[in-house]
C-alpha cells in the first residue's frame, strides 16, 4: 500500500504528535489494563511513531502488512522486535497486556467479515486483563466524497506535493493519492490507491463483544476519530 511513500512516510505525516497520542494512550491503558504486565503490540505499525514513545514504560513489539514501512521501523528502532503479518490472520505464538491498532488502520480490512476475524485475532493475543484499542476510520456518515486534498512539504532537498480527491465505491472509501517529489537527484511523480472500509461505530461495538471483550467506547479518542477499548 505505502510501497512508493514508505520512505518519505515519516515526512509526509511530521504534522502528527506522536508523543502526545501516546501520552493519552499510556493514561487510558492505565485506566483499562487489568493484567500486570506491560507488554505491548502495535498492529499496523507503520514506521513506528508510537512506539517511539510507548518504549519508556511498555516492552513493544510492532507488526505491520508493509515490507517497506517495517524496513523504515527496523532502521529506525533495531532493538525493537517488527514482525510481518495481517492483522486478520497473523498468529505470534504469545499474548500480549496491550494490543493497540492506531492511526485508523482498522480501515484496511476493507470488509465487515474481515474486521470481525481481525478484532477476534487481536483480542486471542491480549492477556486475561489485557486490552485491546483500536482507533476506527471514518463512518459512511462522516465520510465525505468528492472532497479535495491536498499536502505540501517544503525542505531544503525535499519537496512533496501529494493531493487526492476522495472517493467511495460501495463501502469502500477510496483515496487515490497522487505524488509529486523533487529531490537533487530529480523530479518523480507516482501514484497510490488505497481503499478503506467504511464502517458503522455499531460495527465495532458489535465486534468486540463478539470476541469476548468488556467494550468501552472513548467519543474523542487520540484524534478525534473515537477509540473502542476491549478488556479480555
Amino acid at each position: 500500500m505505502f510501497s512508493k511513500s514508505a520512505a518519505f512516510y515519516d515526512v509526509i505525516y511530521s504534522f502528527k504528535d506522536y508523543a502526545h497520542e501516546a501520552s493519552l494512550l499510556h493514561v487510558l491503558i492505565q485506566q483499562h489494563k487489568r493484567s500486570p504486565g506491560t507488554a505491548l503490540l502495535d498492529v499496523a505499525c507503520g514506521t513506528g511513531g508510537h512506539l517511539a514513545f510507548l518504549k519508556a514504560d511498555y516492552a513493544v513489539e510492532g507488526l505491520d502488512l508493509d515490507p517497506g514501512m517495517l524496513a523504515v521501523a527496523r532502521q529506525r528502532f533495531p532493538a525493537v522486535p517488527f514482525h510481518l503479518g495481517d492483522m486478520v490472520s497473523f498468529d505470534l505464538g504469545r499474548r500480549f497486556d496491550v494490543v493497540a491498532c492506531l492511526f485508523s488502520s482498522i480501515g484496511y480490512v476493507k470488509t465487515l467479515a474481515a474486521m470481525e476475524r481481525a478484532v477476534v485475532n487481536m483480542a486471542r493475543h491480549l492477556n486475561p486483563g489485557g486490552v485491546l484499542i483500536v482507533e476506527p476510520w471514518f463512518s459512511p456518515e462522516t465520510w465525505k466524497p468528492g472532497t479535495p486534498h491536498a499536502l505540501f512539504i517544503d525542505q531544503p532537498e525535499l519537496k512533496i506535493a501529494r493531493m487526492n480527491l476522495s472517493g467511495v465505491e460501495g463501502n469502500l472509501s477510496i483515496l487515490n493519492f497522487h505524488y509529486l517529489v523533487a529531490t537533487p537527484a530529480g523530479i518523480e511523480h507516482f501514484a497510490e490507491r488505497h481503499e478503506l472500509g467504511l464502517f458503522n461505530p455499531d460495527d465495532h461495538r458489535l465486534a468486540f463483544e463478539a470476541a469476548g471483550l468488556e467494550t468501552t467506547y472513548d467519543a474523542e479518542g487520540l484524534t478525534g476519530r473515537g477509540l473502542y477499548l476491549g478488556v479480555h
